[in-house]
Formats: C-alpha cells, sequence, structure tokens
C-alpha cells in the first residue's frame, strides 16, 4: 500500500476532503481518490481499510476532515486576522450560528486581499493535515518522515500588490490617507502626526493593488548620513497583510551603507507594535519621547484664577 505523496495527489486529497456530500477513499496502488461506492461494487470491500496503522490494503481512508474542523480553521483564521474592521466583521459572521459559512464568505467577498489570504491559509493548514497523516503512515511502513512545507501565506497574498517608486498624483493620495489616520486616532485619543507626509519627497516608494488603487507609502528625509522615516502608513482596508513591514524592508534594502549610516524611525505610542519589526530588523531604542499638548491660549491662566479663587486667594487678574 505505499504510495508517493505528490503534487497532484495533494490537490485531489485537498479537493475530496472539502467535499462533505461525498464518501472517498484513497486508492493507494493507482495514487489517485476513488469513490467508496465504487470500491465495494467492485471488490466487496475486502481491500479496503480505515486507518493508518500498518494495514497493507490497496484503499485507505483519507485524512478526516468534516464541518466542525472547517469552522475551527475559520475561527483561528478570524482570530488571528491583524486588520480590525475584516476581523470584527468575521468574527460576527461566525457568531451568526445558521447559515455561518455563507456568512463568513459573503463578508470576505467584499475584501479580495483577505479573501486570498483565507484561501491560502486554508490551504495551507490542510495540506499540513494532511503531510501529518501520511508521515503516520511512513511511520507505519518504518520510513523516515518527510518535512516539505507548505508556502507562506503572506508572501502569496503580497505578490498582488506593486511596490514602485511615487508620481505626482500619490501627493494627494498620500495626504487623503493620513487625514483618513488622523482622524481614526483622534477618535481614540491616539497621537497623529501634524502635517501631511508628501510621499513624493525624498527616498520614498509606494505601494498599490492590483487593480491601481493606493494602499500606502513610505517617506524619509536624509540629513547627513542619517534617513529619518517620517511616514509609513498603510489604507485601512489593507493592514494585516504585511503590507508595511514590506515597504520598511524594501527601502532598507536599497540603501547605499556607503552615504548612510544609520537609520532613525520614531513610533507613536498606538503603533508601538511594529516595535517588533524595527526587532527584527536588528534596531535598538535609542530615545524615549514625551510630548505635551498645550490647550488653547488662556485656558491654563483661567483655570489657575478659579482655583486661587476657590482658596480665597485674591483675583490676579488686571
Amino acid at each position: 500500500m505505499r504510495f508517493e505523496l505528490t503534487e497532484a495527489l495533494t490537490d485531489d486529497l485537498l479537493f475530496s476532503m472539502e467535499d462533505q456530500e461525498g464518501d472517498f477513499l484513497l486508492d493507494t496502488q493507482d495514487g489517485v481518490v476513488v469513490e467508496k461506492g465504487t470500491v465495494f461494487n467492485e471488490d466487496n470491500g475486502d481491500n479496503v481499510h480505515s486507518d493508518t496503522r500498518g494495514s497493507t490494503g490497496r484503499y485507505i481512508a483519507l485524512p478526516a476532515w468534516n464541518s466542525a474542523d472547517g469552522y475551527r480553521l475559520m475561527e483561528r483564521f478570524a482570530a488571528g486576522y491583524k486588520n480590525p474592521l475584516i476581523r470584527t466583521g468575521l468574527t460576527a459572521a461566525l457568531a451568526q450560528g445558521k447559515g455561518v459559512f455563507r456568512a463568513f464568505k459573503d463578508t470576505l467577498n467584499g475584501h479580495p486581499e483577505a479573501e486570498k489570504r483565507w484561501f491560502a491559509f486554508k490551504t495551507r493548514e490542510m495540506k499540513l493535515k494532511i503531510i501529518r497523516w501520511y508521515n503516520a503512515l511512513r511511520d507505519a511502513w518504518g520510513l523516515e518522515r518527510i518535512g516539505t512545507e507548505p508556502e507562506e501565506t503572506d508572501d502569496l497574498v503580497l505578490e498582488d500588490f506593486m511596490f514602485r517608486k511615487p508620481h505626482s498624483e500619490d501627493t494627494a493620495a498620500a495626504a487623503e490617507l493620513h487625514r483618513r489616520i488622523c482622524e481614526e486616532e483622534n477618535q481614540t485619543g491616539g497621537a497623529c502626526l501634524q502635517e501631511p507626509q508628501d510621499a513624493s519627497g525624498g527616498l520614498a516608494l509606494v505601494v498599490e493593488t492590483g487593480g491601481g488603487d493606493f494602499a500606502g507609502y513610505i517617506a524619509t528625509t536624509c540629513i547627513g548620513k542619517t534617513l529619518y522615516i517620517h511616514a509609513l502608513e498603510v489604507t485601512p482596508e489593507y493592514r494585516g497583510l504585511g503590507i508595511g513591514e514590506a515597504l520598511f524592508s524594501r527601502v532598507l534594502d536599497t540603501l547605499d551603507h556607503a552615504a548612510i549610516s544609520r537609520v532613525s524611525m520614531d513610533l507613536p505610542v498606538e503603533a508601538e507594535w511594529f516595535s517588533r519589526v524595527l526587532l527584527r530588523k536588528s534596531f535598538t531604542p535609542w530615545v524615549t519621547r514625551y510630548g505635551l499638548t498645550l490647550k488653547k491660549s488662556g485656558s491654563y491662566q483661567h483655570e489657575h484664577q478659579e482655583a486661587d479663587k476657590r482658596k480665597g486667594y485674591p483675583d490676579s487678574s488686571p
């Protein structure tokens, strides 16, 4: 019953595992998936085995996969999705109960990049299950396990984006993106850059979708031998796909080390999570910057005078 786990057979197994209506077996002699009913009609099931414990039958059961497995996979994907907007939508779809699979699919339909990420994630996890199943068989055969890893999800998703030098029209798109980000952060009390950054100035890169939509940018300023990264922003719809780190890495890869000896980047408090990327790139923290937002003119003096009055001090106003 020994067989080789080829790419074609893996694809056949994936397709059959997802078909919840059919009942299939693996024909180890021909290396193909067949319908169970057909096998029983041919040989009365004498060569059919339902486990991997060293059996020598021609037909064996496929890796176990049912709707509960699919639901748990969707839960893991939704819980781990970094974009809060999409994560909230997927979580709400999973909480519907009836029609949950359709609701999950409909939510993804509105986000093509997230949909592709889901399919890549699902394929990767199911291939890992197939490899574990096949290795259990190889253990029973007394053979060494295989260790092939499926492709990384992030690399597959980023293939749909184009990274390029900025054009003159990107300035308006970058300013609009910055305005949106400032509005979001003001709603949550976070700090934001005080002025829109020009994506066309200095060393900069822009990322756009396969359809040509502006998805984010990085802009820098060079002073002496220090490169300052003063803007790195990604549109809310495309966050959580690794775009920010990809922009950051591409800029670092293009630097002339003879001309640039240091790279500096300030992280707003609400973007502290990006420090993990910086640490992976061997960055180290230099300073901790504190800021104070001053109140409107006269407000502090007025509050001070009111406090003096409550304490019985004389009014010091003119």
